[in-house]
């Protein structure tokens, strides 16, 4: 289970296998690098990516030529949806 993140410490300490440690040195090496430089930004890189693809959303074309139709030609709010409007709160 993931532990909590402590926000108010810059530090972060991870566990790895000889094998992968071996690997990401070889890497760094190559790109004349540190190991936290190297980590950081392609951990930033994927996140990026993770965080993208979790808010993007992909229509079909066919979805997508929907979706315009309904904002071009909005249905009528039935009674549940006017019920609603109605409960809620007045603004001044």
């Amino acid at each position: 289970m993931p532990r909590a993140a402590v926000e108010e410490n810059s530090r972060m300490s991870l566990r790895i296998r000889t094998e992968e440690k071996k690997l990401l040195l070889r890497a760094v090496a190559l790109q004349h690098t540190d190991l936290t430089d190297f980590v950081i930004e392609h951990a930033l890189h994927a996140a990026k990516n993770v965080i993208e693809q979790a808010e993007h959303v992909q229509l079909s074309g066919r979805d997508s030529l929907r979706v315009l139709d309904m904002l071009e030609n909005p249905s009528m709010p039935n009674a549940r949806l006017l019920a609603a409007a109605r409960a809620l709160p007045q603004q001044p």
